[in-house]
């Protein structure tokens, strides 16, 4: 298969990608035939796969409009994914032309559709990275020239933790962003969650997971009282850690089986 030219050549577009499956659940265009293959069989197990994408995508809408209005104006997006409308750049740019905003993600295609996007854009970068390694995130030379970590930062963590296994011990992981952050900077995390579904929908989410297994990424779904314990060390501010369509509404989105939440560092 001809790659485009600006598909990175150590992409393998035999496999899909957690990360492109996601940008065609939210109707982008940056995915292959291999991602919407998968995409598609996991709509046809759970039809309401693009309505969750969709969700998601307004709490982080909802989340970068909170912070701002605490005076956050620079954000650090980890497993950023692959920009479509509503980015956190165009949410905190359009109320804070000054904001600064760092994408970072693991999938090369997320990086170099971001990079492509914000050519023009010198408040805004995006980097590859894995937010399993806090170090080489923290340290990296394009994070520290765009972001002071001497000021309260907005970090960013919606609908990624429940791809990242308990063997690569993200409690520890979001510990070390956090302790790297200044007092008064906020955590914001979304994470899916086996809570409230039935037998039946619990079988069909091993069948999803089957299908996730085949990317680089497969899924972790946890309990709300384990994904709470990862604002371990935070302010968590009202209304906690809640069902995601319970976070601060402002919309009629669909109900999902997914927690959410904002915690402060004080």
């Amino acid at each position: 298969m001809e790659q485009a030219s600006w598909v990175p050549s150590s992409v393998d577009l035999d496999r899909p990608s957690a990360a492109r499956m996601y940008d065609y659940f939210l109707g982008g265009s940056h995915n292959f035939a291999v991602d919407r293959e998968a995409a598609k069989s996991v709509e046809q197990i759970f039809p309401g796969m693009s309505g969750a994408a969709r969700a998601n995508r307004s709490f982080l809408r909802r989340a970068v409009r909170y912070l701002l209005a605490q005076g956050i104006d620079q954000f650090l997006d980890l497993g950023s994914g692959i920009p479509t409308v509503g980015n956190v750049h165009e949410i905190a740019q359009q109320t804070n032309p000054a904001a600064r905003v760092v994408y970072a993600d693991v999938e090369p295609v997320a990086v170099a559709h971001s990079t492509a996007l914000l050519a023009d854009n010198p408040l805004a970068v995006a980097i590859q990275a894995d937010l399993r390694d806090p170090d080489s995130v923290l340290g990296s030379d394009e994070v520290r020239s765009m972001l002071d970590f001497d000021r309260p930062i907005g970090l960013l963590m919606v609908a990624v933790l429940h791809f990242v296994p308990d063997s690569d011990e993200p409690a520890e992981a979001i510990a070390r962003y956090r302790d790297a952050l200044a007092p008064g900077s906020f955590v914001a995390m979304s994470h899916a969650s086996w809570d409230g579904v039935s037998q039946e929908g619990r079988e069909s989410g091993e069948q999803v997971n089957a299908i996730y297994r085949r990317t680089d990424s497969p899924l972790v779904l946890r309990t709300g009282a384990e994904v709470a314990a990862f604002f371990t060390g935070l302010e968590v501010v009202e209304p906690g850690v809640v069902p995601l369509s319970e976070w601060r509404p402002d919309s009629d989105d669909a109900y999902i089986t997914a927690y959410a939440g904002v915690g402060r560092k004080v």
